[in-house]
């Protein structure tokens, strides 16, 4: 199915031409000169000089010992549309680059960029997510989106934006939420991600149920998906993306750590497609589903059930695998465990 796409192209009524760069030494602090003119024009064409230039690494980091974060910042707030357009693009090429990403954490740029999850040019918040997404990929950078207070806003902006930027949202979110999910959590992260598990996208199916799992790793967002998303989860078991499957054992393996998730999932007749995926042999969900059958091993009656198909688990004893073959013998010899 085909999706609209949002298109970096600029207005047709602006020209494109890139003013003259000085060569050498001087070419980045002309640049920085002419990015605080007064006009309009000028500030246009030495943003897309500017934009080509960073694309070396050397030149981003030449570009942050000058001073030039601290322009581009003032730009993000500028009136004209395209301004804001090619200032978001350069930072978004600069954080493809580690020196980049480390100059914007150091800069402050994360919280600048905030006032732009509101701008009305789609272009532009693409590449403010775009920027966002980079930046968590670095712990540090998570933190400070985290601190930044943007997590709650992040998340409300699933229920609004294109599928395209939830995309991204839905990436930052998982790196981010891996580190604290508390803010998430308040914001009724799991109800809005709960929504996306049954999105028509592969790509937001699969992502929402990564955001999931990353939730599931605090104690606080384990209760949350006890509460709302296991009967959701176990119907992805049987997606037909592997990826989707994959996130979607993974939640379902931390849920089932907690008791309450362990029934939930037995009420949602989940042991049928987790030992499905155990028997396929290419299947990336083997070792979760492994995993998750054996908390539900730890509940009589799905040990009782489970008694009936040990040999699905003895199959795996011979797994290339060392992480699979670990996990099958714990399983088999919890279903087996006599009291």
């Amino acid at each position: 199915m085909a999706h609209a796409r949002i298109s970096a192209n600029l207005p047709p009524d602006i020209d494109p031409t890139k003013a003259p760069i000085a060569f050498g030494r001087r070419a980045l602090p002309k640049l920085n000169e002419e990015l605080q003119s007064p006009e309009l024009l000028t500030q246009q064409r030495a943003l897309m000089a500017l934009c080509d230039l960073v694309h070396d690494p050397e030149k981003v980091y030449q570009a942050i010992e000058i001073g030039f974060l601290d322009n581009l910042k003032t730009l993000l707030l500028h009136h004209d549309s395209v301004v804001r357009q090619k200032t978001t693009e350069i930072l978004y090429i600069m954080a493809m680059h580690s020196v980049g990403r480390q100059g914007l954490i150091q800069n402050g740029i994360v919280s600048a960029l905030a006032g732009l999850l509101d701008d009305p040019v789609d272009i532009c918040r693409k590449n403010t997510h775009q920027i966002f997404d980079m930046m968590a990929k670095l712990p540090e950078g998570a933190v400070d989106i985290l601190h930044a207070g943007l997590v709650p806003f992040l998340v409300l902006k699933l229920k609004t934006e294109s599928e395209e930027i939830q995309e991204l949202i839905l990436n930052t979110l998982s790196n981010c939420l891996y580190v604290e999910a508390s803010e998430a959590l308040e914001t009724d992260a799991v109800t809005i991600l709960k929504e996306r598990l049954t999105h028509s996208s592969v790509a937001i199916r699969s992502k929402a149920a990564c955001v999931l799992l990353e939730i599931g790793t605090h104690s606080e967002g384990k209760i949350a998906i006890c509460e709302e998303v296991i009967p959701v989860l176990v119907s992805l078991l049987e997606d037909t993306d592997p990826e989707v499957q994959v996130s979607a054992t993974g939640a379902l393996m931390f849920a089932t750590i907690r008791p309450q998730g362990r029934f939930s999932a037995l009420d949602a007749e989940a042991i049928p497609p987790l030992l499905k995926l155990v028997a396929e042999e290419t299947c990336k969900a083997r070792l979760n589903a492994i995993k998750t059958l054996t908390m539900l091993a730890e509940v009589p009656q799905g040990r009782r059930t489970l008694l009936d198909h040990t040999d699905t688990f003895q199959q795996c004893l011979n797994d290339p695998c060392e992480a699979v073959k670990r996990a099958a013998e714990i399983a088999v010899r919890v279903i087996q465990w006599k009291p």
